[in-house]
């Protein structure tokens, strides 16, 4: 009940102004967000690879329904990696892109053209893309658009969500050589007649999607901060003989930061979603909507504890 509230919340305009506006709230927001400034977000990179970690960079951001707003968002990733190429970070980084924030809502061609534009300067940046999947009337577009991109940029990779019904089939489509898969639980509010509902049934739908990436010839990239499902992982790169640089782990800016630095040492690819920009408030309500040690965390922390 708690999570469906503050999904609610995440896109009610009355509790985001509420919230964006309350000075305590930028306390919490730090812990999860890399900062608002592409110089910040620089840094954060920096400083993680430095540490042995590799990156996944999203400007934060989505629903627009303005074509400026998405052509902004576009040139804003481009300058971002940019801003990243001097670093020289040998395939490293990538980019996080929601469609949906360069322009998908309003016309899939347009969304196509401005991720063209950001994947070419990936390219150029020595950098991957990422295409981060939303809510279940989007997979079908997000889909056509992957495979528009791959055919000039083929390493750009599709986030997969397995509380949807139809993550399994999609996986078996997508676990094909060359492929990048992010395997994710999911973070949106989705009816029941198209996801499951029990957090139970979510985990057992991700074990059921993560062995078909895991068999299959592309390159899983397993989203996760459950130390059962890292288990169950490595179970399976055992029974598939995957090596450890057949497959990486994927966890978030701010969380788990002592679990992703030992997963590194053991040799593990490490790759953190590394957020940043001053639309944070749907991120920032997805997180805590996700796990209730968040909430906490914001109730403590605005209790200046």
């Amino acid at each position: 009940m708690l999570g469906q509230l503050l999904f609610a919340a995440s896109r009610n305009a009355l509790v985001r102004r509420s919230v964006t506006a309350f000075p305590l709230t930028r306390k919490v927001v730090d812990r999860f967000v890399a900062g608002e400034s592409v110089a910040q977000a620089r840094d954060a990179v920096r400083r993680l690879c430095g540490a042995g970690l590799t990156v996944t960079v999203d400007h934060l951001g989505e629903e627009t329904r303005d074509a400026s707003a998405a052509a902004a968002t576009a040139r804003a990733y481009v300058t971002l990696l940019e801003a990243l190429r001097p670093l020289e970070l040998g395939g490293k980084a990538e980019v996080s892109v929601k469609l949906s924030a360069v322009g998908q809502v309003l016309d899939e061609t347009m969304a196509l053209k401005h991720a063209r534009e950001i994947c070419a300067a990936a390219d150029a940046a020595g950098a991957t893309v990422t295409l981060d999947m939303e809510d279940h009337t989007t997979v079908d577009s997000t889909l056509r658009i992957l495979r528009e991109l791959r055919a000039d940029h083929p390493s750009t990779g599709v986030a997969i969500q397995s509380y949807l019904f139809r993550s399994e089939e999609d996986c078996r489509a997508l676990a094909a050589e060359g492929t990048r898969v992010r395997l994710v639980k999911g973070a949106y509010n989705e009816p029941a007649s198209v996801a499951h509902q029990s957090s139970t049934e979510v985990d057992k739908a991700y074990v059921r999607c993560l062995r078909i990436l895991m068999s299959g010839k592309g390159y899983p990239m397993v989203a996760t901060h459950d130390d059962r499902m890292i288990s169950i992982t490595e179970l399976f790169a055992d029974r598939y003989g995957r090596s450890r640089g057949d497959y990486e782990y994927q966890m978030l800016y701010g969380i788990r930061t002592d679990r992703q630095e030992a997963l590194a040492g053991a040799g593990h690819t490490v790759r953190v979603y590394v957020p940043y920009g001053g639309d944070w408030y749907g991120y920032f309500m997805r997180r805590l909507a996700e796990r209730p040690a968040n909430v906490a965390f914001f109730l403590r922390a605005l209790g200046g504890k």
